[in-house]
Order: structure tokens, then sequence, then C-alpha cells
């Protein structure tokens, strides 16, 4: 998600240290400490503006969930959200997705979300994909055993490729959704992005993917 620089979102950041991790690398492997209670963590990367994180935390009070996004404009706005919720089991880091490892020890978290991730639809950019093999292995290295990502998206051949690239690491598709929104689905949490697409009549595709070792 691309927005205009806001001003003062620094500031809003930094100002918030409660909501705000602005030191994560010296939080890998002290996560549960630093939520204070031993309840799953979910981690959202490209979190956005916050709709999804903010929407599951309050769904779920007894997961801790952490939302990630490089962009400190977006990220600011998303920490609007947190702050009208009020809810105590949200982080939100400014870190890259490429980089987990850095902030999250092995098996640390408990579940990945990728939703509406940039498509990088030239094939000279694959690499970039969160779905690639790469970023397949970082996030394996920080899920437990059996680890799951769940995925959603309103791009076809995003979907399309990420299916081949999950079956091809060796991750089994647990169950997929070809058009989410006219699905039993239940507890769907929307995105910015998902509210935006599927009021234009667009399909929203979803799959959960679990990691075999």
């Amino acid at each position: 998600m691309r927005v205009r620089n806001r001003k003062g979102a620094s500031e809003l950041l930094e100002n918030n240290p409660q909501y705000v991790i602005l030191n994560p690398e010296a939080c890998k492997g002290k996560w549960s400490k630093i939520f204070g209670n031993d309840n799953p963590i979910h981690v959202e990367v490209g979190s956005g503006k916050g709709n999804f994180v903010v929407g599951m935390a309050a769904q779920h009070p007894d997961i801790n969930y952490i939302g990630i996004d490089i962009q400190l404009s977006v990220l600011s706005y998303a920490l609007d959200k947190v702050l009208a919720s009020g809810l105590p089991n949200i982080k939100l880091l400014r870190v890259d997705g490429s980089s987990l490892t850095n902030y999250f020890a092995d098996s640390e978290i408990d579940r990945l979300y990728l939703n509406f991730s940039d498509p990088w639809p030239k094939k000279r950019h694959e690499k970039r994909r969160l779905t690639y093999k790469t970023f397949l292995e970082t996030f394996q290295q920080i899920l437990p055993k059996n680890g799951e990502i769940h995925f959603k998206t309103d791009n076809r051949g995003l979907f399309e490729y990420s299916l081949a690239s999950f079956s091809q690491y060796g991750m089994t598709l647990q169950q997929v959704w070809l058009d989410l929104h006219a699905s039993d689905f239940e507890g769907n949490v929307m995105t910015e992005y998902e509210e935006k697409f599927s009021n234009l009549g667009q399909v929203i595709y979803r799959v959960e993917a679990k990691f075999n070792q």
C-alpha cells in the first residue's frame, strides 16, 4: 500500500512505544515477555492501514498480533486504529518482510498472514513476491513445525503462482477459496484493499497452507 507522506508520522510512532516497537532486534526471543503472556503470536506481513490486524485482535483477545509494514506513513495510519481500539494484544513494527529472522527467534510465532501483497507481475521481479521460496524459507524458520500461512489476494496471477510456490516448497494446501466472499467462511476480517476490491465486484482468493516440517 502506497500513500502520501504523512506529516508527523515519525513523531507519532516514536510517541507510542506501548504499541510501536522501535528496537525490534532487541525483542528477538522475548515476544511473550513483551506481551506479558504466553498466548499465541500471529504476524501480518504488510499490514497496511491496520484494518485486518486490529479487527483480528478484537475478534481474538486470547491471541497476540503483530502488524508489520515498511512504510512509515502507512504504519502511522495503522497506529491510529490501534490507539482508537485501545486493545492490549497488538504491536506494530516498521521492518521489511525479508528480514524477519532478525526480529523473531526460531518457532517464535504461531501463524503468519499475507494479505493483498504486491503481485510484482513481471517475471524479473519474481524474487520480490512474498510467496517466493526465499521468503517461505524465512517464514518457515520463525514458525513452528506445521506452522501455517494464510494468504488473501484479489490477483489471480499471484494466487496461481502462490499455490504452485507453496506446493513446490512441499507445503500442504489445507483449504482453498476461489471466491471467498461467496463462501460460507466465517470470521473474515477485511483489509482496506479487500473492502475496495469487493465493492468493485472483484473475486477474493484465499488459501491456508501448512509447512510439513
